[in-house]
């Protein structure tokens, strides 16, 4: 790499700090979704973008799908978390058109930009262009916001938000509910009420 991209690199690595701590969404791209519109229909099966647009761009959705990834990688019990379809959960989030989704929004594309710096500041790449091992050491950076250094806190603040976001994506969906074991939203054709056994360790009997 020459020295005008380094410079280059250097100095986008410096302005990407602003943009972790941007707040309004409409920074990175218009949503043209606006409002709060009728309840949705619970009885319909909605697909990714039906209820408003979705705005993440390819290489935000390619990034978003390794991150979360690393954050649930796949193992011998369930698939990774963007196999699970993470990232589509992800981009419906920071394109729902209301103001904590919008806020995420910021904190969560803004994230995605400092991550690209940070992979060209250390090694001249993308993120999404790093090898693993690379990856993961930007990752362990910023993983822990107690003992993330003082420069990196806002990149952890993403972080652990980006986490939160994988988590509850995976875990709603029906692989990540049978990776926990979750015995729920099975319909019944008739309820017994509580065991027994279960009433009485309670001292309900």
């Amino acid at each position: 790499m020459d020295r005008r991209t380094t410079l280059k690199w250097v100095l986008a690595a410096s302005a990407v700090g602003p943009l972790l701590r941007q707040r309004d969404a409409r920074a990175y791209s218009t949503l043209t979704a606006r409002g709060y519109g009728t309840d949705p229909n619970l009885a319909v099966n909605y697909h990714p973008g039906e209820l408003w647009p979705l705005t993440m761009t390819s290489v935000q959705r390619r990034l978003a799908g390794i991150l979360s990834d690393i954050i649930i990688p796949a193992d011998d019990h369930s698939p990774s978390a963007s196999t699970a379809g993470v990232v589509d959960f992800v981009d419906e989030w920071v394109s729902a058109p209301y103001s904590d989704f919008q806020r995420d929004r910021g904190i969560v594309l803004g994230g995605f930009a400092w991550l690209d710096a940070e992979g060209a500041r250390r090694f001249g790449k993308e993120f999404v262009e790093l090898d693993s091992a690379e990856q993961l050491s930007v990752c362990d950076d910023i993983c822990d916001a107690a003992r993330a250094a003082d420069a990196l806190r806002e990149a952890a603040r993403f972080f652990a938000l980006y986490r939160d976001l994988t988590a509850g994506g995976f875990y709603s969906t029906p692989l990540g509910r049978k990776d926990l074991g979750y015995m729920g939203n099975v319909p019944l054709a008739s309820f017994d009420g509580p065991a027994p056994a279960l009433l009485e360790s309670l001292g309900l009997l």
